[in-house]
This record gives C-alpha cells, structure tokens and sequence, in this order.
C-alpha cells in the first residue's frame, strides 16, 4: 500500500453532511481510501507521496451523471446549430453512422480529458449508436487508460423509421442483440462492490427510439444483477411529450413507470416537462435526474425544476451532455450554469436565491453520486475513495474573492483545476494529465472528425 498526504490547502471542502470547510485543511489517504482528515497540524507528518496544496482549494471529485462522448466528433456542425431536439438529431444521424471503433475509442479519450481538467472523477456516459463494429468496449478501454471512474452505459436504439421511431433504421439494432450484449458487456466489465472504478448501466436510449418491450427487458435484465442501474432520456421536449400522448397514451414519466422504469435504480436525463405530480411520485419512489442545463438551453428545451426537485426530495445530478449539444465537457462550468438557469428561469419570473452556490456544488458532488448508487465518492470523510480535486484560488479570476471562496468556484469564471486524484492516483498535477499525452490524441481526433463530417 502507498500513502498520500495533502497539506495547507487554504480551504478544504467536505461535502459531508455537516457541510464542513476547514481552512488550512488537509487529507491523509491509504491507497485508495481517505484514511483521515482534519487540519494540517494534525495529520500524519510523512507519506509516500506530499502535496503542498498552499494557495489551493480542495474539494471532492465531480460527478457527471449524463454524457455522449462521442459527440465531441461533431461540435458545432452547421445543420444542428440552430435547431431543436428532433431537427438537431435527424442532422446528426447521418454523420454518426459513419462511427467506427477507432472513432469511439479518440472520443471517449478527448471528452473524458475535458472532463477530468475540468474536476470530473467520476463520469456515466450514454453510448447508443453502434456502427461499423463499434462496440462499448472501445470507450470503456480508453476511460481505463486515462484512470477515469467510469459508468459505461449500454444504450440502444431498436425503433426505426420505418417502425415510427425518429432514427434512420440503418443506425438501429436488433432487440435480441442489444439483450445479448447487454448481458455480455455486464458479466465481463461490471464490478458491483464499493471503490469500483467500472460498473455497466442498462440504457434504452429514449421513448422515440426503442420499444416499450425493449424497456421492460432491459429493466427486467439489470435487475438480475447487483448494482446494475437504468439510464434513459425522458420528460426532455415538448416533441418528445406529444410522441409519448400520441403513440402511448401517457406522459412520459407515466409511460416509464409502467414499464418498470421507477426506484432508485432509475435515473432520467433532462427531466424538463415535469408537473408536480409527477415530482412527488419520482420523490416517492426515488427515481433521479441528471440535469443538463447547457444543453436544454442549447436546443431551446425548457427549465427543468430543479428547485422543485430538490424541495421535493428528488435526486439530481449534474450532467454535461453530449458535446454536440453543449459543445463542452467541463463540468464546473455546468454548476455554474445550473445555479444561473435557476435564478432566472420560471414560470413566475426570476429567484435571485433559485439555487446557492452551496446547492449547485452540492448537485456536482454529492447529488451526481446519489443518482448513479454510490455512497463512495462525492465527499471528503473517512473511508470514502480518494477521488479529489485542487483549484488554485490565487489567480486573477478569483481576485477579490478571498473570503469565500467556495461561493467563488461557482460564481466566478469556471477554472481549470491544478490537481486531480482519482482512486488514491495522481491523474493531473499543475493543470496537466499525467495518463495522456493530449496533442497527439486531439490531432488524431480532429482527423476523424474532419472525415466524418465533411
């Protein structure tokens, strides 16, 4: 076993349920598990491993509970610009279904080193499109490369076209296959106990792209396993809600609850067009949401409640989204926005206290770890896994806002962060990865984009 030790950090965020900040704090962590912390006085004076974290501020891992990786292919593309979910997906099919294995594995490394420099430790991402032999396997290798903890989230899409679903069937699957694979990526990847740093989720990809039978088989699937969890887009347009009332008769979060889609295994992304019945029945059974507010605001796709979530007991996360529709992957950035999209949106007009600063971090951390099933990350307390990250707090962003200066990592300009440790290993230190080498891999990157979409 190696030891770590983290001293004088000028402030050190818990996250725990106290909420405790201690200033010139610190962190002792045995391999991969925070043995203690407490202020730097009092911590073991030697380790295999010192870092002077003087000037920083440290706080847990970011947790981002809903992304496409591959999607960094295709930031930007002119057709997608300007529209709206539906319009913004008939552009883009075509140019993913050029996709390979190759493709996966580039974009998975360039969307999780955004998301690492950016404070994530911990990311799910939503892979549901399969061409040309790509397979989950492709991006779950590179997340292993570049030391990630990773949810790798089988999606799918067996609803064509020709069957009343938005894809294009070329780019569909045959149910029986997606089952079949399902089943294999699990009992070959997934490791349900505590510190796991790979777990696989269940994901049908939305109700316009997969059947209701595909649902219940999935969920019937991953509950014949420990930890498998559901993931699934829902309640995320005004589209989407008249596709639910005219193909099934039922909104959207009643459709998914009658296919078994609800408890604490479930979580939803976007949840936009969500009433306050439906609020109460998701707190009840404790379904989450992963709430992506670049992105709905993006694609013009509403406000989701997140106020009214949190008041009601709901579960929510943070989620990036797919780079197509952000066009980013920095997480702490996504706090921010979730704190501004609170205080300005609703139906009653603007709440300068929609959503603290405390809240919004608290959704990053904590909140992102409770809707993926962990009780092992997103705090800074004893027994918990080493995942943590260091902000410098002296730069000119942060001038002038010494005195708080966790209020400054959410209302100030979004930072790169100076160091980040993911499971008791150092995966960046002065601002740089440590497990890639960057140039390369986005020259490699930009050379399949340019490919695919021109």
């Amino acid at each position: 076993m190696s030891t770590l030790l983290i001293r004088n950090a000028s402030l050190l965020i818990t996250m725990d349920d106290n909420h405790r900040a201690l200033r010139d704090g610190g962190l002792f962590v045995r391999d991969n598990v925070i043995e203690q912390i407490g202020p730097s006085a009092e911590l073991p004076a030697q380790a295999d491993q010192t870092i002077d974290a003087r000037g920083k501020v440290i706080l847990p891992g970011l947790v981002n509970t809903h992304h496409h990786l591959y999607q960094t292919l295709t930031r930007a593309v002119p057709a997608a610009q300007n529209a709206t979910l539906f319009g913004w997906l008939k552009a883009l099919y075509p140019i993913w279904a050029k996709m390979d294995a190759e493709a996966v594995y580039i974009s998975t490394l360039v969307g999780c080193a955004e998301l690492m420099l950016s404070g994530c430790t911990t990311a799910s991402d939503h892979l549901y499109i399969f061409p040309n032999g790509a397979r989950l396997d492709d991006e779950i290798r590179a997340a292993q490369e570049i030391g990630i903890r990773f949810h790798a989230s089988r999606g799918s899409m067996s609803l064509g076209e020709s069957k009343g679903g938005l894809p294009p069937d070329r780019v569909v699957e045959n149910e029986d296959d997606i089952l079949r694979d399902s089943r294999r990526l699990i009992e070959t990847y997934h490791d349900p106990q505590p510190l796991a740093m790979l777990r696989i989720v269940l994901a049908p990809c939305s109700p316009f792209s997969v059947t209701p039978d595909l649902m219940r088989q999935a969920a019937t699937l991953a509950r014949s396993y420990q930890n498998v969890h559901l993931h699934t887009h829902l309640a995320e347009t005004k589209d989407e809600e008249n596709f639910c009332l005219e193909k099934f008769g039922a909104r959207p979060v009643a459709y998914a609850e009658q296919l078994g889609w609800a408890g604490a295994d479930v979580w939803y992304a976007h949840g936009v067009h969500i009433n306050k019945h439906e609020i109460k029945r998701m707190a009840r059974v404790r379904s989450g949401v992963a709430h992506c507010p670049s992105s709905n605001m993006r694609l013009a796709s509403g406000i989701a409640p997140v106020r009214a979530y949190l008041d009601s007991g709901v579960r929510v996360g943070l989620g990036v989204d797919g780079s197509a529709s952000n066009d980013g992957s920095h997480l702490l950035a996504e706090a921010r926005q979730a704190l501004l999209l609170q205080r300005v949106g609703g139906p009653k007009g603007g709440n300068p206290a929609g959503l603290t600063a405390q809240e919004a971090l608290w959704l990053a951390t904590r909140g992102g770890a409770e809707v993926l099933g962990r009780d092992d990350i997103g705090q800074l307390t004893p027994g918990k896994a080493a995942d943590f990250i260091a902000v410098n707090a002296h730069t000119l962003d942060f001038a002038g806002c010494q005195h708080d200066l966790l209020a400054a990592l959410i209302f100030c300009a979004p930072q790169k962060i100076d160091l980040s440790v993911i499971n008791g290993k150092v995966v960046v230190q002065d601002g740089r990865l440590t497990t890639l080498d960057l140039g390369p891999a986005i020259e490699r990157h930009n050379a399949i984009s340019r490919r695919m979409i021109e």
